[in-house]
């Protein structure tokens, strides 16, 4: 091939509406730069919010490329880090959404070439998400007890395992238990219980002889997020990455006085930008074996070519999926 392959917008707004998929030059890698054949790339919600203009980070326009997160094989290297055939997951910046991309040697760090290509075009964001919430808030030791809501989400899929791996007993809510309480318990889910009120925190904290949850991780926000806080330890925290539902985290006064709880916000791409390289590649080292013994698997609904873009991106809009809308490169 002597074209490069890729999605841009002008302007934000809904992505099957403003993106579009054109052809150019496949770019030369200068000066502290690798060019690097992408394989696969996943289409998350932070991509979505990207497009529309609503993430933390802002597209530059006139003209912005899209994709935080994507898989490839270094095709040409001017930097001495990295050599032709390394395999490597795009660490910062956006651009996936292409079949060759050029960037900063900075912007990517080298996987292990073992792993699936799809798999490990979702190894960024969902499995550091939910490592980083079981690692870096509270010193959780086995046979402790978590507990997250939207548990059916990529985050609380790779949660889940992540749980299982490290001997820890997961609580997970989600809104349809009868429906997904098997496919969760044999991701290794401790309990699935649904999150309609009061009552299920009860019946909840009555299954654990007296223990209650250290560590509660939110994606949800609202009237979800306080059922999370009033199942926690005194002392516990409660670490939050989304607001699906939209609507704000209330806390009781006397839970923060009289419990102490603590609340932290947790974005990976900001804990990307400060921690140290070599922190950065030890955990996607052992997020990366993880992977590779099969104990780490995200679940793909279906794949698209990188011209099926608006298709692919509506798809993944939809609340029903049975795993990631992924971007096969290869196509």
């Amino acid at each position: 091939m002597n074209e490069n392959e890729f999605v841009v917008f002008s302007e934000c707004g809904q992505p099957e509406l403003v993106l579009s998929y054109t052809t150019g030059p496949i770019p030369t890698a200068k000066e502290g730069e690798l060019l690097v054949r992408m394989l696969a790339a996943p289409i998350n919600p932070a991509d979505i919010n990207f497009v529309q203009g609503v993430y933390g980070v802002k597209p530059q326009l006139p003209e912005s490329t899209a994709g935080l997160e994507g898989y490839g094989i270094v095709e040409q290297s001017n930097d001495a880090s990295f050599q032709v055939g390394d395999h490597v997951i795009l660490l910062k910046g956006f651009g996936a959404w292409s079949k060759y991309i050029c960037a900063p040697a900075m912007s990517f760090i080298k996987i292990s070439a073992d792993l699936d290509p799809h798999q490990a075009a979702m190894l960024k964001v969902n499995p550091l998400t939910a490592w980083l919430a079981l690692t870096q808030y509270v010193e959780l030791k086995p046979g402790d007890w978590v507990v997250q809501n939207a548990a059916n989400s990529g985050v609380g899929r790779c949660f889940i395992q992540l749980c299982k791996s490290m001997g820890l007993r997961s609580i997970n809510i989600v809104r349809r238990p009868d429906k997904l309480r098997d496919e969760l318990c044999a991701l290794g889910a401790d309990i699935v219980v649904g999150e309609d009120d009061e009552d299920m925190v009860k019946s909840v904290v009555a299954q654990l002889n007296g223990a209650r949850p250290r560590l509660a991780s939110n994606c949800v926000g609202g009237d979800s997020s306080l059922r999370l806080m009033d199942m926690l330890a005194p002392n516990g925290c409660m670490v939050t990455f989304g607001a699906m539902s939209k609507k704000s985290i209330k806390v009781p006064n006397g839970w923060l006085i009289f419990k102490g709880i603590s609340l932290r916000g947790l974005w990976c791409t900001k804990w990307l930008e400060s921690a140290p390289r070599e922190d950065i590649q030890s955990a996607y080292d052992q997020l990366a074996a993880a992977m590779a013994a099969g104990n780490l698997t995200q679940a793909i609904d279906e794949r698209y070519g990188l011209h099926d873009i608006k298709q692919a991106c509506t798809h993944a809009q939809q609340e029903y999926r049975a795993g990631k809308i992924l971007l096969d490169l290869q196509i």
